[in-house]
């Protein structure tokens, strides 16, 4: 395969364009108002995310932070409890950093250069390029999932886009058919035609206004382009999560800022096998009542997945609640920053 010529690259542009301006997405809540700081956010947010899932996301992160120094000034616990089940969580945390970053080094305004934006925490080279694109308008070739897709169809290009060679010879093609006008309906139409025509499965090529010249339908290969991640068996782990119990408060601990679930609230853990009487005992200091199992609930993470057997305990006594942990009304609870699981498991109990 080889790059389009600038004629065939302004021909495809100008197609998308022309398309998007016709029958792309127009009225998503942040293209509503074009600045940096709602194009950064769902940016951000709809890194490995639907759209549908962000927009209600989108629309509480705007209402109690509406621009970058409110975020900047708000604490982590505030930023995870309103994205708590977006999944991903080092996002927000990169999110957060990133809000304060903007106001002590850029006195509070997003920097309009790919690469400049690209020191900014959560932000990769595309991700870059299309704040830079849509919110400044400059001609910053983006390569996203969806556009990926388009990409490696419209250009024949074979193998899975996460290796390391497929996906260098996407960024040529995506940096070739970039437009230096019309910059910021071209990035958007590539997005659109990847989430609305050109899609995994079923795509609707008949719609497509780059279909006359797209590799893989002229060579009759559009279900094996672009190629599927490789395969392979997930790991699966089990732990025994400890719900427990005085009168109608329950007690979270805090996870470690880093990993799974970093610096979310959730609930004690203990390995499979390992007895809870003397675990409570000797971590927190209070004896409990015969705990009782709940049913098990299965979570799946990109790399694994968790199976968790809660336990629901009431604590004989309490004392002092150890640093790390915190006890709270179940019905508060809920609307803490929680993985997405333990607020299943919290909302179950609350429903007993």
């Amino acid at each position: 395969m080889t790059a389009p010529d600038t004629a065939s690259a302004d021909s495809f542009a100008a197609r998308v364009v022309r398309w998007q301006c016709r029958h792309g997405r127009h009225g998503l809540p942040w293209q509503i108002e074009r600045d940096p700081y709602r194009v950064w956010l769902s940016e951000i947010m709809l890194q490995q995310t639907q759209v549908a899932t962000v927009i209600p996301y989108f629309a509480r992160f705007v209402a109690r932070f509406p621009d970058v120094a409110a975020l900047a000034a708000a604490s982590e616990d505030e930023v995870l409890a309103l994205w708590s089940g977006l999944g991903y969580y080092s996002r927000a945390r990169n999110l957060h950093a990133a809000a304060r970053m903007v106001i002590a080094q850029h006195d509070g305004c997003f920097p309009a250069m790919a690469d400049a934006l690209a020191t900014l925490p959560g932000i990769g080279r595309s991700t870059a390029a299309a704040i830079s694109a849509l919110a400044f308008g400059r001609p910053c070739a983006i390569l996203d999932g969806n556009v990926k897709r388009v990409l490696a169809r419209h250009g024949g290009v074979a193998g899975w886009p996460g290796e390391r060679t497929v996906e260098a010879t996407l960024w040529t093609l995506a940096e070739a058919r970039m437009p230096q006008r019309d910059v910021e309906p071209y990035t958007q139409g590539l997005m659109d035609l990847g989430a609305l025509i050109c899609t995994r499965t079923r795509p609707a090529c008949d719609d497509c206004p780059v279909h006359a010249d797209c590799v893989a339908r002229q060579t009759d290969r559009i279900a094996e382009l672009p190629a599927p991640r490789p395969r392979r068996a997930l790991p699966e782990r089990t732990v025994t999560m400890l719900m427990l119990r005085d009168r109608d408060e329950v007690m979270l601990e805090k996870r470690p800022p880093r990993g799974i679930w970093g610096g979310l609230w959730s609930l004690p853990e203990l390995a499979p096998g390992n007895d809870p009487a003397a675990h409570c005992h000797m971590r927190y200091g209070f004896d409990i009542r015969t705990p009782r199992s709940l049913p098990p609930l299965r979570h799946s993470f990109t790399h694994f997945l968790l199976h968790i057997e809660p336990l629901e305990i009431r604590v004989a006594q309490r004392h002092d609640t150890p640093p790390g942990q915190h006890w709270l009304a179940l019905e508060d609870a809920v609307d803490a920053a929680l993985p997405t699981p333990v607020r299943t498991l919290l909302a179950r109990l609350g429903h007993c």
